[in-house]
């Protein structure tokens, strides 16, 4: 593990190449079973609820009718989530062709919310826990091999690929912090050789 900051860093986060091909993977991250959907912070949950109606535009009628029975998030302080439709896609979910996606995102880059999607979803597969302080760890699933490849043919880093993600989460130079590191660690580059 690595310090930045206050914020540990599994070491396979700064070795990975990987790139997100929901091509090949359909979204699989909006979609896996479980009782809930994205874990979502405390601070998140009014922001939630005040996008609803602008991501419910993208949404079937029956994401919204189960948004309107059941609410959009469950859970408890310092446990909420998304909820989930037949234990597996997020209330927010919906498709393109076979590719699900997140109304809520899309309604960002529709000029509707200022809000892109919960930091959980933007950092995955970034992970957050707590050891003794914030923990980043990388969370492997079947379903994103796909990205491994797309990565290693594309020369893209998991840590470039989620450079906006990690801004939002934890700021610019904390994460300039971290590229450099990567790139000089995989690569033996200088920070000043490290091109931006």
């Amino acid at each position: 593990m690595i310090l930045i900051g206050n914020i540990l860093v599994d070491n396979e986060i700064t070795k990975l190449h990987f790139l997100c091909n929901t091509d090949k993977c359909k979204g699989a991250c909006c979609t896996f079973p479980g009782e809930v959907g994205a874990p979502l912070l405390d601070s998140e949950i009014e922001v939630i609820k005040d996008v609803i109606n602008s991501a419910s535009e993208f949404l079937s009628e029956r994401s919204k009718s189960i948004i309107k029975s059941e609410g959009a998030v469950q859970g408890k302080p310092g446990d909420y989530s998304t909820n989930c439709i037949d234990k597996r896609d997020c209330v927010f979910v919906y498709y393109e062709g076979d590719v699900a996606k997140c109304s809520i995102e899309k309604a960002y880059f529709s000029g509707k919310t200022n809000y892109r999607k919960p930091i959980s979803c933007h950092l995955f597969p970034i992970r957050v826990s707590n050891f003794a302080g914030t923990y980043l760890y990388f969370s492997k699933y079947e379903e994103c091999q796909p990205a491994f490849q797309y990565g290693e043919e594309q020369n893209t880093s998991l840590v470039e690929m989620l450079k906006d993600a990690l801004v939002r989460a934890y700021g610019n130079e904390w994460y300039e912090y971290l590229f450099n590191y990567v790139m000089h660690k995989n690569n033996g580059l200088k920070n000043s050789e490290v091109k931006r």
